[in-house]
């Protein structure tokens, strides 16, 4: 009996110091006769035990025959204490559910915290027990599925997916006081005889005058030049549970023949402002009312948006820009900051 206690000690205290490998024991006689209180003590739970060395008397080449080699996902580390897995090869559920449990386990003992799981489209047989393994959906791409997993026993802080739409809309105005306007193919205004001024989508890592400047050379055909950004609006988007972010966009045309191009605009052409203001779609809506009027304010220099300026960021090598309202911004002492204009 102390002899048995003395080994079951060792083992303990062998387990606890030796780190997880990516080798586990499928079975031996030291492990498989401790009771179960001790085995998940040690974590050897569901079918994974931890190695012992040849200090229980056994030999390394000995204990490789009782071993079975389960490989741990490739996993990179996250900045936030957690692991990515971007899976890319076929693999078998049943192995990939063993290499997962596994996975886990030794993450776990690293003090890892969220698991991020990429899974492309081809490997859409693991979806279902990666979620049956207590992950679930963070977002998906037209090419793969995110799923992620939170391993310590608190709330879990991982991010949300993306919360946001970026939409603008193109205030473009000509020397004659006119502003560039379209209607709608398909749409909410479809049919209705109303003009709007050209909208659309920031695309995937666009900016967000580029993007103005891109819908509505789509739309009308029509060069511009970016401005300022006039104002901002957010909105609820409840189908898609999103908030929506539109940005007024003021925009010099550098080109005034129109050449429709989009499949979703039926007509476009240029309209005086007060034509424009006097729908009554636009007398009606607040919104439509403020664009008009930060738009005849900027006309009139009496107004002051903001504009992109190219700044150095921590988060990407690319370009990033700050906006800005740089008249006021040149009127203060702290102005010797700004060093270049888009």
């Amino acid at each position: 009996m102390l002899r048995s206690r003395s080994r079951a000690l060792l083992v303990k205290t062998l387990a606890l110091r030796l780190p997880l490998n990516h080798t586990l024991v499928q079975s031996f006689p030291q492990i498989s006769s401790l009771s179960n209180s001790l085995r998940l003590q040690l974590g050897i739970h569901k079918g994974f035990k931890r190695i012992v060395t040849s200090e229980l008397g056994k030999s390394s080449s000995v204990m490789a025959d009782r071993v079975e080699n389960l490989k741990l996902l490739t996993a990179v580390n996250d900045h936030h204490g957690g692991v990515v897995v971007e899976l890319k090869a076929p693999m078998d559920a049943a192995a990939f559910v063993q290499s997962l449990r596994a996975s886990i386990a030794y993450w776990r003992q690293q003090g890892k915290k969220g698991v991020w799981i990429k899974l492309p489209i081809e490997l859409a047989n693991l979806v279902q027990p990666t979620v049956e393994e207590g992950f679930w959906y963070h977002h998906a791409e037209p090419s793969y599925l995110m799923l992620v997993y939170w391993i310590p026993a608190t709330p879990h802080t991982l991010p949300v997916n993306a919360s946001h739409r970026v939409g603008v809309g193109g205030f473009v105005v000509n020397s004659k006081k006119e502003v560039l306007v379209v209607q709608e193919k398909t749409g909410m205004l479809q049919g209705s005889g109303i003009w709007k001024f050209p909208t659309g989508v920031v695309d995937q890592g666009e900016d967000i005058f580029a993007g103005a400047m891109r819908e509505v050379k789509e739309e009308t055909g029509i060069d511009t030049e970016f401005v300022e950004v006039l104002a901002f609006r957010q909105s609820h988007m409840s189908f898609f549970e999103k908030s929506d972010l539109f940005f007024v966009c003021m925009l010099r045309p550098l080109s005034f023949d129109i050449q429709k191009q989009e499949s979703e605009i039926e007509a476009a052409q240029w309209m005086p402002i007060e034509e424009y203001a006097a729908q009554p779609l636009v007398q009606k809506l607040d919104l439509l009312k403020y664009i008009v009027d930060v738009g005849l304010s900027k006309l009139e220099k009496d107004y002051a948006g903001f504009a992109p300026f190219c700044v150095n960021s921590a988060f990407s090598n690319d370009q990033d820009y700050l906006y800005l309202n740089i008249r006021d911004l040149k009127q203060s002492s702290r102005s010797g900051i700004v060093s270049n204009n888009h």
